[in-house]
C-alpha cells in the first residue's frame, strides 16, 4: 500500500483549525490520524471536495450534529438547532475555504493544487466516497460541543518534492 505524505496532508489540517478558529471562534483540539477503510461518514453532515494537479485526491469534511450546529450558530450571529439548507450550504462553503487555505499552504511549498466544487452529504451513517481507491487518513477534531472528521485522499502518491517538481514543469 502506498504511504501517504504528511507533509501533503498537514495543510489541510492546519487549515481547518485555521479557519474554525478565525471563522466560527471555535478552538479545534487535533485527535490522533486513523488510515480510513470504509466509506461510512462520521457524522451527520459531510462536504467533499475533489483536487488536481500535482496530486490528486480529495479532502471531506464530516461533523456531529452538535459540532456543526455550533459552528453554524457562531458563524450566522443567530441560533441554529437542526441540519436544514442553511447548515448545508454553510458545509459546503467551509469545505471550500478549507480546502483554499490548503491549497495556499501547499504552494508556499511548490505544489499547485486545483479544486473542484464541494458537494454535500446528510443523513445518520451516510457514505462519503473518495475519489479514488488509494489510502486516505482520517484526523478526529473536538470542539466544546462536539466532534468532527477531516479526511485526506491522495490516489497516486509522490513525495513533497516529485509533488512540486511536477508543479513546475506544470
Amino acid at each position: 500500500m502506498a504511504r501517504l505524505d504528511v507533509r501533503l496532508i498537514n495543510p489541510f489540517l492546519d487549515a481547518a483549525i485555521n479557519v474554525l478558529r478565525t471563522m466560527a471562534g471555535v478552538e479545534p483540539k487535533v485527535g490522533r490520524p486513523y488510515l480510513k477503510k470504509d466509506t461510512v461518514a462520521f457524522g451527520d453532515v459531510s462536504g467533499i471536495i475533489g483536487v488536481t494537479g500535482a496530486e490528486k485526491g480529495s479532502m471531506s469534511l464530516s461533523f456531529s450534529e452538535p459540532a456543526i450546529l455550533t459552528i453554524v450558530s457562531n458563524l450566522v450571529g443567530v441560533p441554529v438547532t437542526e441540519i436544514n439548507e442553511e447548515v448545508k450550504d454553510a458545509v459546503g462553503e467551509l469545505t471550500n475555504m478549507i480546502c483554499g487555505d490548503a491549497r495556499r499552504r501547499l504552494q508556499d511549498l511548490g505544489v499547485t493544487l486545483q479544486a473542484g466544487t464541494p458537494t454535500v452529504v446528510s443523513g445518520k451513517g451516510h457514505s462519503i466516497s473518495h475519489f479514488h481507491d488509494g489510502p486516505f487518513i482520517g484526523v478526529t477534531f473536538e470542539i466544546d460541543s462536539g466532534s468532527f472528521v477531516v479526511e485526506v485522499a491522495f490516489g497516486e502518491h509522490r513525495s513533497l518534492e516529485q509533488a512540486a517538481a511536477r508543479s513546475a514543469r506544470a
